[in-house]
């Protein structure tokens, strides 16, 4: 069996991430969710390893002193991060990994964990990004603006990525990065043996 490897899906605010990461993980049922740790007490309904793996401030600053994340982030008064073992054990089962992050995160990751896939998630137009921010309808028009702002300066970091996939239709996005996982499990790299393993087949090898 070979090994998955770590998708890093993301993209301006308004590009749709969560939306397509969504409908991806409906249609494919070998990719598993890059599960956060916080330091934010759960919602009602929140369960305890599914949604977030919740911990202590105290327990977190261990885990960044002892390198146990791919990234993280202080946002909104929390902690929020990505821990490398529940990543590189589902890695080891043969599954590829959906982490859905923000441009800062994924940088970060980049930076720490190169063997990744990194997509970056595109609007049709900018003015398609913020009649979405709009839509949404949860956020100030102050907040919109800001983010809208950010989303210029984030196209910048384009070039950082492996892959674009333009976000026009939630399925066109979808079937895109299906592609791009179907191409990346063909890569020689990830198949080290992959001349015994044609042998194998064959019988040519006992």
């Amino acid at each position: 069996m070979s090994k998955g490897f770590l998708l890093v899906l993301s993209g301006p605010s308004g590009s749709g991430k969560g939306t397509v990461s969504e409908a991806l993980m409906k249609r494919n049922d070998n990719i598993s969710f890059s599960t956060s740790v916080t330091t934010r007490m759960p919602r009602p309904g929140e369960v305890n390893g599914e949604n977030y793996f919740f911990t202590s401030i105290d327990e977190f600053e261990t885990m960044v002193e002892q390198d146990e994340l791919l990234e993280y982030a202080f946002v909104h008064t929390n902690y929020y991060g990505t821990p490398k073992k529940f990543v590189f054990d589902e890695i080891e089962k043969g599954e590829i990994v959906l982490l859905e992050i923000d441009v800062q995160g994924a940088l970060q990751v980049k930076e720490r964990y190169k063997e990744a896939v990194f997509i970056f998630l595109l609007p049709p137009t900018m003015a398609e990004l913020k009649n979405r921010l709009i839509l949404r309808d949860t956020e100030t028009e102050e907040e919109i603006n800001t983010r809208f702002k950010n989303a210029f300066k984030e196209l910048d970091f384009v070039g950082e990525y492996d892959y674009f996939v333009v976000n026009n239709k939630v399925e066109n996005a979808v079937h895109n990065i299906e592609t791009i996982i179907e191409a990346e499990k063909l890569r020689v790299k990830r198949h080290k043996d992959i001349k015994a393993e044609v042998m194998m087949e064959k019988g040519e090898i006992e």
